[in-house]
């Protein structure tokens, strides 16, 4: 059986306030996402999204059950996970602010050991493919969707073959966010990359999520495809946004 992408089972995560006070972040939380999937973690403003995002990633530790990508534990072989992620954030900070895309794109090259000829070649693809034509701009002046596209870019450079994005569209015009959704399923069914993205617009998830996941306040209220969620609340006709209202106010 082909490992999932991502798998989680029973995930839990706590975090202590002032005072000793405990709070839930992510509660008895298991999916399973497939390769070349675009799946959507749906969910209001505290939800647990970018909780459960960074355990994945293995920036956060979980205080209980497991997290695999691609077979492999993310607690116990975080190795092997970070050569097949990439983590994109809306707002970008690990970019060196006065160097040009280029240039960053070249230190970034060099921390995976690449040089030469394959490295051009990695961003000359990512360049032409993400429609990012001011590699020679320093990273400073660029607008919050080159920035974005810059750090897909990045991903190509180790040949990540799951993205995990945060929020992707949540500082782009209109315009700008429609030119990313494309671009994201361009990935998904042209690179056979697996794209778990969290958002909170249900209109996004909709349009090119292949399944998705209600999580709010730390626990999945619906999972799957969205004829699955309809299914889920027995009303065959309800937009995913009336699915989302009530599963994120049912107790």
């Amino acid at each position: 059986m082909i490992a999932a992408a991502v798998e989680t089972k029973s995930l839990k995560k706590i975090f202590s306030k002032i005072k000793g006070q405990e709070t839930l972040a992510l509660d008895d939380v298991s999916l399973r996402v497939d390769t070349r999937e675009i799946f959507a973690l749906l969910g209001p403003n505290g939800a647990g999204k970018t909780t459960l995002i960074k355990i994945l990633a293995g920036l956060v530790l979980a205080d209980g059950g497991q997290a695999k990508v691609f077979g492999y534990d993310v607690a116990k072989n975080p190795k092997d996970v970070h050569k097949a992620i990439s983590l994109v954030l809306g707002e970008e900070r690990s970019f060196y602010w006065r160097l040009t895309g280029l240039q960053n794109l070249e230190f970034f090259g060099v921390l995976y050991n690449l040089s030469g000829q394959t490295l051009r070649k990695k961003i000359e693809k990512a360049a032409n493919l993400l429609d990012l034509h001011d590699l020679d701009k320093p990273y400073q002046q660029y607008s919050t969707g080159n920035k974005f596209r810059l750090a897909l870019a990045r991903s190509f450079l180790n040949d990540a073959k799951l993205l995990f994005m945060d929020e992707p569209t949540k500082s782009l015009d209109p315009g700008a966010a429609s030119k990313l959704r494309t671009l994201m399923k361009r990935l998904s069914r042209e690179e056979g990359k697996t794209i778990f993205f969290a958002t909170h617009d249900t209109e996004e998830a909709e349009e090119i999520a292949d399944r998705m996941a209600v999580i709010d306040q730390g626990a999945i209220k619906g999972l799957g495809s969205l004829k699955d969620l309809q299914r889920q609340i027995a009303n065959p006709a309800a937009s995913l946004n009336e699915i989302f209202n009530l599963l994120v106010s049912a107790p």
